[in-house]
C-alpha cells in the first residue's frame, strides 16, 4: 500500500477506485486501505462515488476509505467536500451506506460534531440515530456529553436511542480520559 502510495501517477486512484466493485472482499478492502494512505488527494474521486455510484458496494467502500483517510491522517484538517459528502450519505436509502457513513463521520472527530448532531436531531431512521450516538461517543470531545445526555433523558426519544445514549455518555467518559492520558 505504501508503495503504490509513493509511486502513484493520474491513473492509480481511478484504478483503486474501480477496485470497489470487486466481489473479492480482500481486495476491496486492500484497495479502501490504499486509498487511506493515499489520504487527502482521494477525496474528490471518493466523494464522486460515494454520492453517486449506481452499486451499494462501491457507495459503501467509499465511506470506508474517507474513514481510512481520516484515521491515517489525523492531524490534517478533513476537506469539506469529504464532510459534506458524507453528511449527503447519511441519507443514503441503503444501510450499508448510511451507517458507513456515519462511522466514517466518527472518524473525522470534532470537525464532524456538528453534522453528527444535526443529523442526530432531524433524521427518524433509528439505526441512524443509533449509529451517530455510537459516533458522537467516539469523538471523545466533552461537548457530546450534553447531547448525549439530552437524548438518554428524553422520553419522546425511542426507548433504544435512549439506551444507546446512556451506554454512549460511558464510552464517551473512557475516551475523554484515554485521550488526557495520552497528553
Amino acid at each position: 500500500m505504501l508503495e503504490i502510495a509513493e509511486s502513484r501517477d493520474e491513473n492509480t486512484i481511478p484504478y483503486l477506485m474501480s477496485i470497489l466493485d470487486e466481489e473479492d472482499t480482500t481486495y476491496r478492502r486492500a484497495a479502501v486501505k490504499t486509498l487511506g494512505v493515499i489520504g487527502i488527494d482521494a477525496v474528490p474521486l471518493v466523494v464522486e462515488s460515494l454520492l453517486h455510484s449506481d452499486n451499494v458496494t462501491v457507495r459503501g467502500s467509499a465511506a470506508k476509505a474517507l474513514a481510512q483517510i481520516a484515521v491515517n491522517y489525523p492531524d490534517l484538517p478533513f476537506p469539506s467536500t469529504g464532510l459534506q459528502g458524507l453528511k449527503a450519505a447519511i441519507n443514503d436509502p441503503n444501510p450499508v451506506v448510511h451507517i458507513a457513513s456515519v462511522m466514517a463521520l466518527g472518524q473525522m472527530g470534532s470537525a464532524a460534531y456538528s453534522i453528527l448532531v444535526e443529523s442526530l436531531k432531524t433524521t427518524e431512521n433509528i439505526a441512524v440515530q443509533v449509529a451517530i450516538v455510537n459516533a458522537l461517543a467516539s469523538i471523545g470531545d466533552p461537548k457530546c456529553a450534553e447531547v448525549l445526555t439530552t437524548f438518554a433523558n428524553d422520553e419522546s426519544v425511542d426507548s433504544y436511542v435512549r439506551e444507546s445514549a446512556i451506554s454512549a455518555l460511558s464510552r464517551l467518559d473512557l475516551v475523554i480520559n484515554f485521550d488526557k492520558s495520552r497528553r
